[in-house]
């Protein structure tokens, strides 16, 4: 299939390469031959005129030219995705789509209720989840990739961006860890941790500064044995017991049930926030909409 004097499959092979890093994987998921990946990003260059892929060490990276592509055909095959819904789905009972863009700092249980209200709506909804870094995600927001994004920050002041802040919510934070970890450090709480273990967001989270400044201001001196960008991956260093960790205590009951992990003792004053952030739409997203009604009044 061409247009243009472009061949998409050629094209769909060289998103594939670019999302997976390496022609291996991408032949892997293709199931195809490492050959015929290799041979169809020669064509696709040759027809472009331009390297699209370079190596580097054991990954192939993006070129200009190749980043360039890239944003274009995500747009194509996000809409080639789309167009097959709209002509498998049910003309009496078509789901709606809700493209929601989470940030890797928001607590993923917080992800799922602030999107509850979405799903009970009357009509049915298909939820297209993506989840990445704050500042990506603001970016294919503007570009109308996204419907929202989920984060635990507002949008910076004197952006360009035409996007718009709306405060979801807040809770208090705690201090979780496994039953072993919180019967040692729980006694005489919060003067115990000093020295404690502790596992907290990198210093890009919104609240880590929010800890930083409990800590100093009880004069206390943690032992931070790891940092992490991804709120999954710190929660699951917290379940294995390697420390304690922050979370909402709005999550106290899901901490436990998912990382068996109860608390040790309030971080006080210390609240995380979370914000939906939209888009100036002509049409409102009513999916959106229902969750933007969670805004307090």
């Amino acid at each position: 299939m061409k247009s243009s004097g472009m061949n998409f499959r050629h094209l769909y092979y060289f998103w594939v390469v670019a999302k997976e890093g390496s022609v291996t994987r991408a032949a892997e998921r293709l199931d195809v031959a490492v050959q015929t990946i290799s041979a169809q990003l020669a064509l696709l260059e040759k027809s472009v005129g331009k390297a699209l892929l370079a190596p580097q060490g054991r990954r192939l990276v993006l070129t200009d030219a190749g980043r360039l592509a890239l944003n274009y055909a995500d747009q194509i095959f996000l809409l080639g995705d789309q167009l097959q819904e709209a002509l498998d789905r049910s003309e009496l009972d078509p789901p709606m789509r809700l493209t929601v863009g989470i940030s890797d700092s928001l607590p993923k249980l917080i992800s799922f209720r602030l999107l509850e209200a979405a799903l009970r709506l009357p009509q049915r909804v298909k939820l297209v989840c993506f989840e990445d870094n704050y500042e990506s995600l603001l970016g294919d927001l503007a570009v109308n990739k996204l419907d929202v994004v989920l984060t635990d920050r507002p949008v910076p002041t004197g952006t360009t961006l035409r996007v718009f802040s709306h405060l979801l919510g807040e809770s208090e934070v705690m201090l979780f860890g496994v039953p072993e970890l919180v019967k040692k450090y729980r006694a005489k709480f919060p003067a115990s941790l000093n020295g404690a273990p502790l596992l907290l967001p990198t210093r890009n989270n919104a609240v880590r500064s929010h800890i930083d400044h409990w800590f100093d201001t009880h004069g206390l001196r943690a032992d931070v044995v790891g940092e992490f960008d991804d709120n999954a991956l710190l929660n699951t260093f917290g379940r294995a017991g390697l420390g304690l960790f922050p979370a909402p205590s709005a999550l106290a009951a899901d901490v436990e049930q998912q990382f068996g992990a109860i608390p040790v003792g309030e971080l006080t004053n210390v609240r995380q926030q979370f914000y939906a952030i939209s888009n100036e739409r002509k049409i409102k997203h009513p999916a959106v909409d229902a969750i933007l009604s969670a805004i307090p009044g």
